[in-house]
């Protein structure tokens, strides 16, 4: 049985990421997709306060299309994990939406490895990333990366996480085309025009020219769910080439859909020119935020505990592994 759980509320921040490239290989065997992508962890973030309560697990948002009942997935994380510890405590989830809805962000996702790592302290459990990755894993695609954080690299079903050696630091434009899209329905539309990518290798060209030391190769980057995202939301293809042609034309570089969409995101090395571009986009009437990139350490800092005072995050340590993707139209969905 755990020790005590703390009295004091814990304030966390859950971070966004944004992948610089996804690859999708084909179908597996077992009805998974082979992924390789990169991930990258961005300052931008949504607010959670975890408050101990007797017994009861409860969600507050502010966010509408938050769903604040045991579908939220940071409900379940409580759950699990207080199911797996054994433990009796309850929590009051307070989450402030900040990480665009539906927008491949991983926001949720990112919320849920939050209250794992958050509560994991709150409950005095010690069991830190790695006690956590299982139930992280089970959780959905995206909340074992959450646990790492970084620049890393996802391989197989998207369940291999590697940090990389070279870690991006970057001024990042996240737009919100403000047009939600299903990722089951974008995977279920690649799928139906799915062909062999043999050779295809652009993470690994990219991941070989950086270590080699040229910064010139972002080009090489794309993203295979931009198409049948496209496909799936034909109305917003008109924003996507506005929001593509401002983010280029002001020195981006790279921009790309992140994950499924229909978030739209450009890296800069200039913070000049990511505050220009940013201001553009606002001014064709689009919402764009601006940030920055989080390389591993800087993550692991941030979620380090503080000696005193409130905590920012949690945890240090890696997660060897990404999870599965059934919440990306993957069987079990």
């Amino acid at each position: 049985m755990a020790a005590a759980a703390a009295r004091r509320p814990l304030h966390l921040r859950a971070h966004a990421k944004v992948n610089l490239g996804l690859e999708v290989l084909g179908t597996r065997a077992d009805g998974y997709h082979e992924l390789r992508t990169l991930f990258q962890t961005i300052s931008i973030h949504d607010d959670i306060v975890l408050r101990p309560q007797r017994s009861e697990i409860t969600i507050r948002c502010d966010h509408p299309a938050v769903p604040t009942d045991e579908t939220n997935l940071a409900v379940r994380a409580a759950r699990d994990l207080r199911r797996f510890a054994g433990v009796a405590h309850g929590v009051a989830i307070t989450l402030t939406k900040r990480i665009p809805v539906a927008g491949g962000l991983g926001g949720g996702s990112s919320n849920a490895a939050a209250v794992l790592m958050g509560l994991d302290r709150l409950w005095r459990l010690g069991l830190g990333p790695a006690g956590l990755h299982p139930l992280a894993r089970r959780l959905g695609a995206d909340v074992p990366y959450f646990l790492l954080g970084g620049t890393a690299l996802g391989l197989g079903r998207g369940d291999e996480v590697y940090p990389l050696w070279r870690q991006l630091r970057a001024e990042v434009v996240v737009v919100d085309p403000e047009r939600p899209l299903s990722t089951a329905a974008v995977f279920r539309r690649l799928d139906a025009s799915l062909t062999p990518r043999d050779g295809t290798n652009r993470i690994f060209r990219f991941i070989s020219s950086d270590l080699a030391g040229h910064g010139t190769a972002f080009p090489i980057l794309s993203n295979d769910l931009e198409r049948p995202a496209l496909e799936e939301a034909p109305d917003l293809a008109a924003r996507v080439d506005l929001i593509r042609g401002i983010l280029i034309r002001e020195g981006a570089l790279m921009a790309s859909l992140s994950g499924s969409g229909a978030s739209y995101f450009g890296l800069f090395d200039d913070p000049g020119r990511a505050r220009k571009a940013q201001s553009r986009l606002v001014a064709r009437g689009l919402k764009a935020w601006r940030g920055r990139t989080f390389s591993l350490d800087q993550y692991r800092r941030l979620w380090a505990p503080p000696a005193r005072g409130r905590a920012r995050g949690l945890g240090q340590g890696r997660s060897g592994q990404h999870g599965d993707h059934r919440r990306q139209g993957h069987p079990g969905r």
